[in-house]
Formats: structure tokens, sequence, C-alpha cells
């Protein structure tokens, strides 16, 4: 597999090897010891599905605690896919970095713990599926402004279908008054 490392310490953009004949194809997606040695060796304790329609935009989320690092890949339909660091003494507080996944290019994204994550669905619909490294909490989860003007995430969507929770986030700057927390 091919490991890209981004701008941003710990998020990596990871290109499986695809095995592909005139059946179809066949990829790891998920292979303890390859991963353990690009640098990821958190423990995954969840995995979780997730359908949206073309349009939706999910996020940005995180959980404090119970923070969760997440391997993100798309089996149908294509994503933007979206972190904003989180961590109060990272060089890079308040960047994000976005990158393209589908079924067809079959990338995945590793965010650890102390980044905000959402996505856009580009096409008519996806299937958005992600391991985690520590379960859902509901009372631990939290959420920065999705457009929030000061990130500048260049959303590739100009009137997204959100959820109430989503569309009532604070702004980062507002979120900091109330205490960064120590992920």
């Amino acid at each position: 597999m091919n490991v890209l490392e981004t701008p941003l310490s710990g998020l990596k953009v990871i290109e499986p090897q695809v095995f592909k004949d005139k059946r179809g194809f066949f990829l790891e997606t998920w292979n303890w010891q390859r991963y353990t040695e690009v640098g990821i060796k958190e423990k995954f304790v969840q995995d979780n599905l997730s359908f949206s329609k073309g349009g939706v935009v999910r996020g940005l989320h995180y959980q404090y605690p119970h923070t969760q690092g997440k391997l993100v890949y798309v089996l149908h339909g294509e994503v933007f896919d979206v972190a904003v660091d989180i961590r109060k003494d990272s060089p890079t507080f308040g960047r994000w970095e976005g990158v393209i996944l589908s079924g067809e290019n079959k990338k995945q994204f590793y965010v650890p713990a102390g980044f905000a994550h959402g996505f856009c669905v580009l096409s008519e619909s996806a299937l958005f599926a992600y391991k985690c490294t520590d379960i859902y909490v509901p009372e631990a989860e939290g959420g920065i402004l999705w457009n929030d003007p000061e990130i500048g995430i260049e959303w590739p969507i100009s009137n997204p279908i959100l959820s109430q929770k989503d569309e009532r986030y604070p702004l980062l700057k507002d979120w900091i008054t109330q205490g960064i927390p120590d992920f």
C-alpha cells in the first residue's frame, strides 16, 4: 500500500493495493501488521457504516473524552472528507485537510484523535465506512460549525443538507472560549 503523509501531523491518506481481474477486485481494508508498520498503531474497537444522500454534510464531529481515531473510506459513491486539527498545542491548530474518497479510488483517510471530522457527499449517495479507536459515547460528542469562515474549508457544495445538530455547533473561536479539551 502507498501511504501519503499530509501537512497536518498524524493525518494519512492510504492507497491500498487493489488486485483486479476480469471477475472484479480484492483489497485489504485493514491489516494490523501492515498498518502498524506505517505508524497506525491504535487498536480499533468499533466499525460504523453510514449511508447518506447526495448533498449531505456530516460534521465537523469529535468526541471528548473517549477520543476517537478513525480510519475512513467509501464503499460506494464519492465524498469530500475533511479533518480539522483541534489539538490545542499543535502548530497546525485550526488548519484543515481534505481528500476525495470514493468507491472507485478506494483511498482511506486516517484521522487520529484530536481532529474534528466531517464529509460531504458528492455523488447521488454514498456508503461510508469507518473504524474507530473508541466506542461511541453520546454524552462525549461535540462539534465545530461545518462552514466556520475562520477555518475556511473549501467545501465543494453550497447548499448542503444538514442535521439540526450540525447547524448549531459553535464557531472555532467560540469553542475555544469554552476551554479546549486536552486531546
